[in-house]
């Protein structure tokens, strides 16, 4: 599956914030790229304002364009605030899942992981990083010696990290259970998906 390659600091820094690349680089240099990045207040109209948004949310989740559409598309054509249920499919794909439990050190590096068939979800190998999670899904990692080597490596660097509320990890038996969707609190506070449902609404 196509994904992006391209550089990955320089995204963050755009941004803002730690998306993509090594947070370190932000920290060193936190304002945007460019010869005048330093000096740079230009002021932004609201099209670029709700494409930055979109953007900032895609390279969060490591996306193409079209993937990313599709999963806005399918969010407006359910129940609910559209803003806040496309949060929640983004939130609850396999390699999110994965990300957020600690066994993996980045989403780009959990897609990788369910990719190479390392995740298990209700006892059946699942090697699709889009694979929508749903409450009282069972996910585990594979029992094989390489899986579980990587597993506890992530889990140890991890530790800081705290495994959200909708999700119940048994770091020991390298399981863990989706109890239910996440609310709006208990996603990225840095989104404003308001934004970004208005920007793809001029379409």
């Amino acid at each position: 599956m196509a994904r992006y390659t391209g550089p990955t600091t320089r995204i963050s820094r755009r941004f803002g914030q730690h998306l993509l690349g090594s947070a370190k680089a932000l920290e060193r240099r936190n304002y945007p790229p460019g010869q005048h990045g330093p000096k740079s207040r230009r002021k932004f109209s609201e099209y670029a304002v709700g494409l930055n948004e979109k953007q900032k949310l895609r390279y969060l989740y490591g996306l193409l364009e079209r993937q990313f559409r599709r999963v806005f598309e399918i969010a407006k054509n359910e129940r609910g605030v559209t803003g806040e249920r496309f949060m929640q499919l983004l939130e609850t794909r396999l390699d999110s899942v994965v990300y957020l439990l600690g066994f993996a050190k980045s989403r780009a590096a959990a897609r990788q992981f369910v990719n190479h068939g390392h995740v298990r979800v209700n006892g059946h190998k699942v090697d699709i990083a889009s694979y929508s999670v749903l409450p009282g899904d069972e996910i585990e990692i594979k029992n094989s010696p390489a899986s579980r080597q990587y597993a506890t490596r992530n889990l140890e660097e991890n530790r800081i990290r705290t495994v959200p509320g909708w999700l119940t990890l048994n770091a020991e038996a390298f399981k863990a259970v989706m109890q239910r969707l996440p609310n709006r609190d208990e996603m990225d506070q840095t989104i404003n998906e308001q934004l970004i449902v208005e920007f793809y609404s001029r379409f």
